[in-house]
């Protein structure tokens, strides 16, 4: 199982974040990008990239693995407050931790990413990304937004 409070889990979910504002992608469409190599070698060395601004590591990732410019934009499209990059990778990195089991967490977190929670989770003006992690978890794993 996923431990929790996984700082490299949260750092790379944060950095997906990150790399989908400054992009206008899908943080699906990041992970694609990135690959399992990619989202791999962010996860295993989270803790000496963590060391420099987020914005930096997301600009050298940019250049390294060639991620391309979409058109997708929630952060302007929002009509509330938007959340925070870490607020994000926190929501992301405990839904992870919650529904990873004992598959290998970045074989996870792909998965999430590439789901239909996605879509849903990148909605600021919607609350689903505010409500409890459990209940969050619970949704991807049934499929659907339970209340919906």
């Amino acid at each position: 199982m996923c431990k929790r409070n996984n700082s490299g889990l949260f750092f790379t979910c944060s950095l997906i974040e990150q790399l989908g504002r400054t992009l206008h992608a899908r943080r699906g469409d990041v992970v694609a990008h990135l690959g399992e190599k990619g989202v791999r070698g962010i996860y295993d060395y989270a803790d000496v990239l963590h060391c420099e601004p987020i914005a930096k590591v997301a600009e050298d990732a940019i250049a390294e693995f060639s991620l391309p410019s979409g058109d997708f934009d929630n952060v302007s499209a929002g009509r509330y407050l938007i959340p925070s990059v870490w607020t994000m990778g926190k929501v992301y990195a405990r839904l992870i931790e919650d529904v990873s089991g004992d598959d290998n967490v970045v074989d996870t977190l792909i998965s999430v990413y590439r789901s239909w929670i996605d879509e849903r989770l990148s909605d600021y003006n919607s609350a689903f990304y505010y409500q409890p992690r459990d209940y969050v978890a619970e949704c991807y794993r049934q499929g659907l937004v339970l209340d919906d």
